[in-house]
């Protein structure tokens, strides 16, 4: 569909890696494919390249292996090594030139230099120090994609503290069941947020949240919906974020292990609460530095933006491209308020290099007949980003009609867990229609069948088979890595099993199918089963309940609420809208049901387990009736509802 001019390959900074590979390594690739089988084969030597390549700002102690062990989990990058993110991002910049641009609904377009950057991060970092914030400490932030979040991250990874953030609209519950596990010396929080139009307050939460977490020695208030809001009324030790930036001092980032906790990222499964995932200072350079380069091809002083909350990896994937000297453009409200056109204006407004959102806002603009196109000029942008849930190729197709016609469109497929994009685009590649165009750098992705092979041309099991630095260095107090290896080592011992289905071509493209477990994926946040059943089955009118979502490639992203209803009891309108309400405050407004059925029976093994994964693939049509088995089941005959309910799907979505 569409391919790069040879004048934009040249000018690449792949094509000008492949060219210092030749010169300072004697190595020659003639394409893509050969470079991605070099780079996963030859791992060691791919990752002291970009290193070199790209002036990772780290110390060796010696030059012993960078990985002693491919062994997973536990595979160490660098052990002798020492860094801090926040020195790779202000390394040989410019304090002139601009690192951020941020808007918001109730804030105008406005931007900060990196020197305007770097001396807020420094007095906010001296007056976490000044407060006893120390190497190790946890530092949570209930903020949105503000400046002044991204200040007090780089502030908290400066003293080698450890960071986790989420997103304002996620409710009290969400919130708790993730702080609580990492027992937060410091709380960053707003007073409240603007979102289409409609103010939210949250010092009620915020006073709730101080109550719940007995770790914390101080909170810091960010006053975001209004000018200027009171700390009196809150318990002792709170200030406001303008107290925190008052006093000026020099930004000194600490020198920590290549593997020390950079921060706790959330990622849920079936059960239990959300785990919190450890990334480390080293890993995530490393692996961010050589996407912004080498995929994104982000050169210094590129505008990167990507519409993302704090709650969503993307928001860590964004703020990335500050390490290659790329300004990125943050933005907090609804996309569509005040009209529809909002993201595409400020992509004009700010001459936007990279576009990236989800493959369900995209949707929305398909659906909504938007052709940006014509109403704005957008001749800067180069490439448009995609992820969150496969990019169907009507989408595509829509990208390239209705918002411009040379641009690349980089469908991206990755996870929280990672942190990055392990399948995504490259300019040396064409780009196919409902196709990911190739197998990142360094990340030693295959499609696996039941059996444990590789296969081609075949649905399988998307795995790892080689450590990526961006990998967990662990899940937070998981030291024996039970939990850990039970969510990515349980089916391919030592080798990493992400829990999606992908097709890997014969030409090395991709497609993802969606997920192979029963975790929920909107919009790229996942959430767990278990943190909507606790809401749902609160309910009196309710007994029982199984939630399954339906994306898949081909079909819109669709969660269907199977009930359990007690007798005497209806599925009335208003149950229906207590239930949505419910989610949407305690949860998240992103994991609220389509639609919600009524059902006699949830499906149930002989142990109790709700089957989540078998009736989703009955849902999905993928295995027919040997998706599940009825003598492994308590209530075999429950499973003729979801055949039905198959069939109907299979209708409404045939062409």
């Amino acid at each position: 569909m569409y391919e790069a001019s040879q004048y934009e390959k040249d000018q690449s900074l792949i094509s000008n890696y492949m060219q210092w590979l030749q010169h300072t390594r004697g190595l020659h690739f003639s394409d893509y494919v050969s470079l991605h089988e070099w780079s996963v084969q030859s791992l060691e030597a791919f990752w002291d390249s970009i290193v070199d390549y790209a002036e990772i700002q780290m110390k060796r102690k010696s030059l012993s292996p960078c990985l002693k062990s491919k062994e997973m989990p536990g595979a160490q990058f660098y052990p002798d090594a020492t860094i801090n993110y926040v020195n790779q991002v202000f390394h040989q910049r410019d304090e002139s030139s601009i690192a951020v641009w941020h808007q918001s609904e109730n804030r105008p377009l406005n931007s900060l230099t990196y020197g305007d950057l770097k001396m807020q991060v420094g007095a906010f970092a001296s007056y976490l120090k000044q407060w006893g914030v120390k190497e190790g400490d946890r530092v949570a932030a209930y903020a949105p994609n503000i400046a002044e979040t991204l200040v007090a991250f780089l502030a908290t990874a400066s003293l080698g503290a450890i960071w986790s953030s989420c997103s304002p609209d996620f409710g009290t519950a969400s919130v708790m069941d993730r702080f609580s596990q990492i027992e937060p010396v410091v709380l960053i929080a707003v007073d409240g947020y603007r979102y289409q139009g409609r103010d939210y307050d949250r010092l009620q939460m915020v006073s709730s949240l101080q109550e719940q977490l007995p770790s914390l020695k101080l909170t810091i208030l960010i006053p975001y919906r209004s000018e200027t809001v009171s700390v009196d009324h809150f318990q002792k030790n709170t200030v406001s974020y303008r107290e925190a930036i008052r006093r000026a001092a020099a930004l000194e980032p600490l020198q920590v292990p290549f593997n020390h906790p950079l921060w706790i990222l959330y990622t849920s499964g079936t059960t239990g609460l959300p785990k919190p995932i450890v990334q480390s200072h080293g890993g995530i350079v490393l692996e961010h530095v050589k996407s912004m380069k080498l995929h994104v091809d982000l050169h210094p002083g590129n505008r990167f933006f990507w519409y993302s909350t704090t709650g969503w990896m993307m928001w860590n994937y964004l703020i990335g491209g500050l390490l290659v000297g790329a300004e990125i453009i943050l933005y907090d409200g609804s996309p569509v308020h005040p009209h529809p056109y909002t993201l595409w204006e400020l992509a004009q407004n700010t001459l936007v290099t990279v576009f990236g959102a989800s493959a369900a806002y995209l949707a929305t603009c398909k659906k909504q007949g938007l052709r940006p196109s014509e109403h704005y000029d957008l001749s800067s942008l180069r490439m448009i980003g995609s992820t969150g849930s496969p990019l169907t190729p009507d989408l595509f197709v829509y990208v390239y009609d209705a918002v411009k016609k040379d641009v690349m469109v980089v469908s991206t497929s990755g996870g929280t867990d990672v942190c990055t994009a392990f399948v995504t685009g490259s300019v040396l590649l064409p780009i196919c229609a409902g196709e990911i165009s190739c197998r990142a750098l360094g990340a030693d992705i295959h499609a696996f069948n039941e059996m444990g092979e590789s296969i081609i041309n075949e649905v399988g099991e998307l795995v790892i088979t080689s450590p990526m630095p961006s990998m967990p260095i662990s899940f937070f107090k998981d030291p024996e890595f039970k939990r850990y290896k039970e969510s990515y080592f349980d089916q391919y011992p030592g080798v990493w099993r992400h829990g999606d289905w992908i097709k890997i071509t014969e030409r090395g493209s991709c497609v993802i199918y969606g997920r192979s477990d029963s975790t929920i994926n909107r919009n790229g946040i996942r959430m767990g089963t278990s943190e909507l059943y606790q809401v749902i089955e609160a309910f009196d009118e309710v007994v029982d309940s199984l939630v399954i979502d339906l994306e898949m490639l081909g079909r819109p992203s669709f969660l269907a609420l199977f009930l359990v209803l007690r007798q005497g009891s209806a599925l009335t309108d208003q149950l229906k809208l207590q239930i949505r309400e419910k989610l949407k405050r305690d949860v998240s407004p992103r994991h609220v049901p389509d639609e919600m059925y009524v059902i006699h029976d949830v499906p149930r093994t002989l142990s109790g387990k709700k089957m989540e994964v078998p009736i989703r693939k009955i849902l999905l049509g993928m295995n027919g009736t040997s998706a599940a088995n009825p003598d492994s089941m308590t209530n075999p005959n429950s499973l003729q509802y979801f055949y039905e309910f198959a069939k109907r799907i299979a209708i409404e979505h045939t062409p």
